[in-house]
């Protein structure tokens, strides 16, 4: 579970990273999604890229199954509950992993449709644009007309707050499993996952409120 979850905060850190190409737009209208589009286009027609893209979707599958299977057995475990709830050495989302994993995988499955699915497959809500001669998909185009519905940002904002609270357990949990705990790096890898949860969701919910507050595009 630790392994496949750092896998994954490592995939964040890419996925940001290029999302983060469309604020390029606020520097230079005339850019009009040119760094992202360029971007996303290398992402999806480099073989290794494609390739690791299986081993993504294999570790996302595994962690869901794993965490499915965990929750299974802790409950198969202690089938009555506790008669007193104690809950002051821990938080609300350290015990809401299961909770909050199945809202994220709500929104990944419709991240997939608006996006994945469009730029692997279908080519819905996709047109050609063109830089130095090569045609490429106007992913940049498909992410504004996506994030015009203010419905869809604010699905999007809910499923990146999950997000930021799966991480704020989730990092340092990761860690702890794969035997970095002690109090030297305890507060350490606690600072660091409180940050890098915040940076990750905030990367995030600003794209869609850049779209519909006009701030690119």
């Amino acid at each position: 579970m630790g392994l496949t979850g750092i896998s994954l905060v490592l995939f964040l850190i890419v996925h940001a990273g290029i999302n983060a190409c469309v604020f390029a737009d606020m520097a230079d209208p005339e850019e009009n999604g040119a760094m992202f589009n360029k971007a996303a286009h290398f992402m999806g027609s480099t073989v290794l890229i494609r390739i690791t893209e299986i081993g993504l979707f294999a570790g996302i599958i595994l962690h869901i199954v794993q965490g499915l299977l965990l929750t299974a057995e802790n409950k198969k475990r202690r089938t009555v509950g506790y008669a007193v709830a104690y809950t002051a050495g821990s938080k609300w989302y350290s015990r809401s992993m299961g909770l909050l994993g199945t809202l994220i995988l709500l929104f990944l499955i419709m991240h997939l449709y608006h996006f994945w699915a469009s730029a692997r497959f279908t080519g819905r809500g996709l047109e050609p644009v063109t830089y130095n001669g090569v045609e490429m998909h106007n992913m940049f185009g498909l992410m504004k007309a996506t994030f015009s519905d203010w419905k869809v940002v604010i699905v999007y904002a809910l499923g990146c707050l999950s997000l930021y609270y799966h991480l704020a357990h989730g990092f340092q949990s990761a860690f702890k499993t794969l035997g970095v705990h002690n109090k030297r790096y305890n507060a350490m890898l606690s600072s660091l996952g409180y940050g890098f949860s915040a940076v990750i969701t905030i990367v995030f919910i600003l794209m869609p409120l850049s779209f519909v507050l006009g701030w690119v595009g």
